[in-house]
């Protein structure tokens, strides 16, 4: 007996933090898009517990099986399609696809939303995204109107048929940012005031711009990070780019792959906007 889930990648362009004192309402407001890659989780038969991750550790995965508090043996498979720590969500597309591919295997009935609270709630307790989860219940370009968990907080999907490059330079500690009093303040402040304007009109050009501004005016972009988004943002045939929050990444959107693959930049991977969201094996 084998389930799998597969639950994308996400990357968020300018977002408000909002806590709150219960966790599934702790969280953020923003805008950000699905990736075509992400995390896929496989639970298969085993007479013990076996845990195989193809990068990183078994943290998030520990998580999940304490809050879920099974004691049942079984092997546990991911494969990890996107830098960790990079901005892409990739620890909360763990916890999701392995909270419901259990749900599967075990068959324990529970709603997606109850599984996505789950996966919230070890991204709470780990110190990592505060809005990825509930973004990747969505498809495409995914706009959080209220904070929290799926079930608890709002979201809007709209879908673009573009093609997505990216490149990382690195990690970013999400946690040593979202903990610090002054980078929240100004992170929520600019976050806000860009969050009212995409919602009055949602677009991908606002998207782009109001990444761009956000990066620009929190000052979370490194000196390589800038230099290479004004030079995507130069390009004739690329959309616009901006930074992975948070990630010291970069991303492009255009509308066709080979003005992707013409930037000639070292290490710049090709993706695309995932409108098909979760997907049950």
């Amino acid at each position: 007996m084998s389930n799998s889930v597969f639950v994308p990648g996400h990357i968020t362009g300018f977002f408000t933090i909002e806590n709150h004192e219960v966790s599934l309402k702790n969280g953020s407001c923003g805008a950000g898009f699905l990736l075509s890659k992400g995390v896929r989780t496989t639970v298969d038969s085993s007479d013990e517990l076996e845990i195989n991750v193809n990068q990183g550790d078994s943290t998030v995965i520990d998580e999940v099986l304490g809050i879920l508090e099974i004691d049942t043996n079984f092997k546990i498979t991911q494969d990890i399609q996107l830098p960790i720590g990079a901005g892409f969500g990739t620890s909360a597309a763990s916890a999701f696809s392995l909270a419901l591919a259990l749900n599967d295997f075990l068959e324990l009935n529970y709603p997606t939303e109850l599984c996505g609270q789950i996966a919230h709630m070890a991204e709470v307790n780990l110190g990592g995204g505060l809005g990825d989860v509930i973004a990747q219940s969505g498809k495409g370009m995914v706009l959080r109107t209220e904070p929290g968990a799926p079930g608890i907080g709002k979201i809007e999907s709209f879908e673009e048929d573009v093609f997505v490059g990216w490149k990382t330079f690195g990690k970013i500690d999400t946690s040593s940012v979202i903990s610090d009093p002054h980078k929240k303040e100004v992170i929520s402040d600019v976050g806000l005031k860009y969050l009212e304007f995409f919602e009055e009109k949602s677009s991908l050009w606002n998207f782009l711009d109001f990444s761009y501004k956000f990066a620009d005016e929190t000052k979370l972009m490194s000196s390589e990070v800038k230099e290479l988004i004004d030079y995507l943002n130069s390009c004739d045939d690329i959309l616009g780019s901006s930074m992975a929050m948070l990630g010291n990444t970069v991303f492009a959107f255009a509308s066709d792959e080979s003005s992707l693959k013409d930037t000639g930049i070292e290490d710049f991977h090709i993706d695309k906007l995932n409108n098909v969201g979760i997907v049950h094996d």
